[in-house]
């Protein structure tokens, strides 16, 4: 009996070794690469227009103006707004990376180094689109870190953030690459790196190891519904805040290419409609009148498969690329138009500084004359001379109802379709009889306008439908 309790222990001594043996041992990379992170802090001063704790608008002449002056509760006019952040060292003469959103509206921004030293930082400049800034401290002989190339990073691989969470400097966490090239909601711009490393306030702006010792990455954000850190931390990666440093380094101002589309994803169901092999690329569902894309002859319903020699896999692709490409390039789009591919030369336009929303247009009449068509269960009627004119368009149909597919599919009345596939549709003897030429089983690709906004929605002819 002792024999065997002695042989379990051993096994589980051995097995507890082994995987230690196997665990990443990250004390030599903090112990280089920690110096050469900082901590930030912000402060901004906050201008109230109520010097007392009184009804606002009071007269003067109130006769309880004074009571509240006396007795209200003090409301300094100026206070003062603090933040924490972290940042890194890219340079030995005192240049610093950190996110825009850390030094934002600051009216001051103090950098203290692990050495406990602390300077006054001059912010160079800061790009809202990437969340990248560039802010300077004046000293000398610095510690920086080493740059290394995230394209080479692999899904699985341990990474090290180090950083100032909650302001407890040079807190380290590791974890592991969980994606790559990732997109979030409103960043159209930045190919992000999905980590499991613990994030939390405070690290923003700090940095992103590999195993080498090189930043692949600044700590931007998470996804929590609690405030703090759940499992899903993302990166800006290295090169594309690095290319937004060398330029508001050199100009004060970053420039980014345009081409004047609307784009959306390709459905499984609308590669098939368009005659594609597989769902990729980049479906073209408004075309900016006189854009770079207009100018070029790229029309509505084109596939966008590559753009200047790069391959554009997801529509979130598109963005990056023609954002990354200089204004005024000529380069050659690749895109698929009824059922082959085709190359347009495109001039790259500017993306401009402002990237302000649209006006919504107002709702969709509709008459009571519309005409049924059962193959995809909708109620159309056409549009009248006032209607296009408010709606700016020039042709179109109004959906009256939506039911059975064309309901499933989302469709509902106010509706107006624009195109089949890249048919441009007038009238509904014409929309019926395209669809009577499609197959039955086949998906029908519509281009659906629904305020300022017009997007393919796939629709599948039933096999019971007639």
């Amino acid at each position: 009996m002792l024999k065997k309790l002695f042989a379990f222990v051993l096994v589980v001594f051995i097995s507890q070794t082994a995987l230690a043996a196997d665990y990443p041992d990250f004390t030599g990379l903090v112990a280089k690469e920690g110096p050469a992170v900082v901590n930030i802090s912000t402060t901004q001063i906050i201008h109230n227009s109520q010097a007392f704790g009184m009804p606002p608008g009071m007269d003067p002449n109130d006769p309880f103006y004074d009571f509240f002056r006396r007795f209200a509760p003090q409301i300094p006019r100026d206070q003062e707004e603090r933040s924490l952040g972290s940042g890194f060292i890219i340079s030995s003469d005192g240049y610093i990376l950190t996110n825009a959103h850390v030094v934002d509206d600051a009216d001051t921004v103090t950098v203290r180094l692990t050495d406990k030293r602390e300077f006054k930082a001059k912010v160079i400049g800061a790009d809202k689109r990437a969340d990248v800034a560039l802010i300077k401290i004046k000293a000398h002989d610095l510690p920086k870190v080493v740059l290394g190339d995230p394209s080479k990073l692999k899904v699985g691989e341990w990474v090290v953030a180090i950083g100032s969470p909650f302001g407890f400097d040079n807190s380290v966490t590791a974890g592991i690459v969980s994606a790559k090239g990732r997109s979030l909601p409103g960043e159209n711009y930045v190919p992000f790196i999905q980590t499991d490393a613990a994030v939390n306030p405070g690290n923003s702006g700090g940095p992103l190891f590999n195993m080498n010792g090189e930043v692949v990455g600044i700590n931007s954000q998470i996804y929590t519904r609690s405030g703090g850190y759940m499992g899903l931390s993302f990166s800006i990666p290295i090169d594309v805040a690095m290319n937004v440093a060398d330029q508001l380094r050199t100009t004060g101002k970053v420039t980014r290419g345009r081409m004047g589309v609307t784009i959306q994803e390709v459905t499984r169901d609308l590669a098939d409609s368009f005659g594609l092999s597989k769902p990729t690329g980049a479906l073209v569902s408004n075309v900016e009148k006189g854009g770079p894309a207009d100018k070029a002859g790229i029309q509505v319903s084109d596939v966008i498969l590559k753009f200047d020699g790069k391959t554009v896999n997801s529509s979130s692709d598109l963005p990056r690329i023609v954002a990354a490409t200089k204004p005024g390039s000529t380069v050659t789009v690749e895109l698929w138009r009824k059922g082959a591919s085709k190359d347009i030369t495109l001039v790259v336009g500017e993306l401009p500084a402002d990237n302000s929303g649209q006006a919504q247009n107002g709702g969709h009449g509709s008459n009571a004359s519309g005409a049924s068509v059962t193959r995809m269960g909708l109620q159309l009627d056409e549009l009248n001379r006032n209607q296009k004119d408010q709606l700016n368009i020039s042709h179109g149909l109004v959906v009256v109802e939506a039911r059975g597919a064309a309901a499933r599919a989302g469709l509902h009345r106010g509706d107006v379709i624009l195109a089949i596939g890249n048919i441009n549709v007038r009238s509904v003897r014409q929309f019926n009889g395209i669809l009577k030429r499609i197959p039955k089983g086949r998906n029908v690709a519509l281009l659906v306008r629904r305020g300022d906004n017009a997007s393919y929605v796939a629709i599948k002819l039933d096999e019971k439908q007639q």
